[in-house]
């Protein structure tokens, strides 16, 4: 079984949430216990097609 991939979203301290892509599960899980929010596979991959199609950009 595939190991979940875990990404920091600040690398620096390690303290910060994090997103964890579980393709086991068919679910992404971004931030951390009591403040977290579950993807399923089709929302997470809509989040992504969005972000390529540059429809979603940086904050400014």
């Amino acid at each position: 079984m595939k190991q979940p991939m875990r990404v920091a979203l600040c690398p620096a301290c390690g303290a910060c949430p994090e997103v964890v892509l579980d393709q086991h599960a068919d679910e992404v899980r971004i931030g951390e216990e009591g403040n977290l929010v579950r993807l399923h596979k089709e929302a997470w991959n809509t989040l992504v097609e969005k972000i390529r199609s540059g429809e979603l950009t940086r904050l400014q």
